[in-house]
Parts: C-alpha cells; structure tokens; sequence
C-alpha cells in the first residue's frame, strides 16, 4: 500500500472508540509484521502501544529518532469515517490529525529498514486526544526504553516545525447561584446563566490579554456544561468544564489564582501539562530544516502549535521533541481534509532527514551522541 491507501485504511476504523482503536492496532502490526518489521504491543489502561525499531541497536555514537503518532481520534459523524477524496484533498476523521502522519511514518519505516547509522523508532499511542492526567501511552513507551535523541511527533503543521505548542490547564468549576419555582425565574440566581458569565469574565482576565513570540493570545474553550435537576426550577448549582491553552512562560499557579478570585466560582477539581519548547537552532531541527527545505524549495517555518501534544512526554524525559506533520485542515471539524501531494512530500522529508544525520553528525560536533 502507498501512504494514500495506508491513510483511507486507517480512517475506517473508527479510533474515537476503544474497539476501533484496537482493531486499527492490530492492523498496523500486522501490516509491519509482514514486511519483516517485529513490533512489541502492550497494554495503557486496556488500550494497545505498538512500538518497533529498525537500523542499528543502541550504542555509543548511533543517534536514536523517534517517530511517534497516535491512532485515536475524537468522535465523529459515521460518514466521516468513509474516506473521500475531492482533488488533492482527502477528507475523513483523523485525516489530518494524524492517520496521514501514521501512514507516512509506517512507509518511512520501511523505506529505512536497512539504516545502518541511525537507529529508528517507530511508536504508536492509542490515548493522545484523552483526558487522563496520569498512565499515558507516550509515557509508558519512554518508560519501557522507546526513547531517542530526538523526536517527532507527527501532529498537523503544515510541513513547518512546530518547535513550541501550548501548555493545558484543563478544569471543572462549579457555580453557585439560588433555586427558585420556574414560574418566577426572578427570584432565583440561575446558576447555568452564571456560568456562562463566568466564562466570558475568564476571557477577559489578565492572563487570556497576554500573547508570546509565536503566539497571539491563549486558548480558552467551554467544553461541558451541566446544570439543572428540573425543568421548572431554577437551577441552584452549575458545573462547567474549562480547558485553557495556556502560553511558554504563563504561570499556570497564577491562573488558577485569577480564576478563583472570580465571584460565586470553585475550583473543583483541575490539571495542567507544561507547554512544549523546543531550541529551533538544536541541531537535530536544523538537520530536519535541511531536508525539507530540499522538498519544498523553501526553508519551513518555525511555528507554534495552538493544541498540545504528547511531545511534551519526551521532553519531560529530557528528548527534544517537535511536532511535524503533513498539509491539510479542520481536524476536530466536520471538513477535516489532508492534501495527497504533501503526503508523499512528508515520508520523503523523514526518510531524508534520517539519511542525513550521519553526514551531519561528522560535521557538526554538536550532534555527537555520547
């Protein structure tokens, strides 16, 4: 299969559920498998890991990349799991974020499967659009060795390098207001129209005015609402679930801090990820700069991504690691697309962006690995 068809297979399996993903799972192992590429799968609260390597083992002076994805995606209508194509566009769930990037990478792999300088890893999550705080795929894999000098985490960049994405300050608040019989509304505090104030008054605190070199301002969204036990009452309490995209150098202490002090709000229960930074002159960047710029007859762009990653795992672990991925738009959205032509453009950039580091790593001293 070429990466269009790898990526129309992997959009057909429905990966906002635990059965898709699974199915999808074994699909990949078995589709490496029968080129000669061993994977390991285990097991992150009952959903599948899948990791393998190709190319020389560990050892003094190999450089280890790690390209990393992950197969779930967030629900959809059923016809978007039935892939379309329009043109250069193909549309479908997890198009763009990111079973493009997972099919491209399973090509990579394969296409680099006699490396002999530089060791690659390959590894897939089931649970990168999740919810958990804690257990996570992307850290059981570092725990279990699949680590690197570098990685790349192929989330929708456009084929720039996303060397910065937002931290995540996810929380549930709940509002107080006052019950009252639903024929007279004025004498209650209806808490769910509170709520919704409160959420426009977090918009306009301190922290939501504040922008950074790659971006404009945070992200603030409403997720959930809950509130009411009647229809013809006026609802006492109201619980709302916030999560907000917080910028490199915003203190996630002090937002919560502007948070709480808003009038008739608790905090009830919260948890944050840092944001994500990369060095856009680390030497493994400018090597991947390189051979991109080779494809596109035009140096790439060093961005920052609006939405987080599990980047963030490897550089907890102390690896650099970017978030690069293929062409295309409206993932999370009804329209989500992903350009074919950029596809093809994305496995040849990773599979020359390996190819290189040996040639790089004789000519600058600060790709040496120890």
């Amino acid at each position: 299969m070429d990466q269009q068809a790898l990526t129309e297979r992997l959009i057909g399996y429905d990966t906002s559920t635990p059965e898709g993903v699974s199915a999808a799972a074994e699909f990949i192992k078995a589709w490496l498998e029968a080129r000669d590429i061993e994977v390991e799968a285990f097991k992150v609260r009952g959903l599948p890991v899948l990791a393998t390597a190709v190319g020389p083992k560990k050892g003094e002076g190999v450089a280890t990349v790690v390209f990393h994805g992950h197969l779930d995606v967030v629900p959809a209508r059923p016809e978007q799991f039935t892939p379309r194509v329009d043109g250069d566009r193909l549309y479908g769930r997890g198009a763009y974020d990111m079973k493009g990037a997972l099919a491209a990478m399973m090509g990579a792999i394969v296409d680099l499967r006699e490396i002999p300088d530089v060791r690659v890893v390959f590894a897939v999550v089931p649970d990168e659009e999740s919810e958990e705080a804690t257990e996570r795929g992307t850290d059981l894999l570092v725990e279990r060795g699949y680590s690197g000098d570098f990685a790349i985490t192929g989330e929708p960049t456009d084929l720039h390098i996303g060397v910065q994405a937002k931290g995540v300050l996810a929380m549930r608040l709940e509002v107080e207001g006052m019950s009252a019989h639903g024929a007279t509304p004025w004498l209650g505090d209806n808490a769910v129209l509170k709520a919704i104030d409160t959420f426009r008054a977090i918009e306009s605190l301190q922290f939501a005015r504040e922008s950074s070199d790659l971006f404009d301002r945070p992200s603030i969204n409403l997720g959930r609402i809950l509130g009411g036990d009647a229809h013809n009452k006026v609802p006492e309490s109201c619980v709302i679930d916030i999560e907000i995209r917080y910028l490199p150098g915003q203190d996630p202490e002090e937002i919560l801090g502007q948070v709480g002090d808003l009038a008739d709000v608790r905090i009830v229960r919260h948890f944050w990820r840092i944001p994500a930074i990369v060095d856009r002159n680390n030497p493994f960047v400018r090597v991947l700069v390189e051979s991109v710029s080779g494809f596109l007859d035009k140096q790439p762009l060093s961005v920052g991504r609006d939405g987080a990653s599990d980047a963030i795992c490897f550089i907890n672990a102390g690896v650099p690691a970017i978030e690069f991925g293929p062409v295309g738009a409206g993932h999370h959205g009804p329209g989500e697309w992903l350009s074919i032509h950029s596809l093809e453009l994305y496995r040849n950039a990773l599979v020359d962006f390996i190819r290189l580091i040996p040639k790089r790593l004789g000519e600058d001293r600060h790709l040496r690995i120890a």
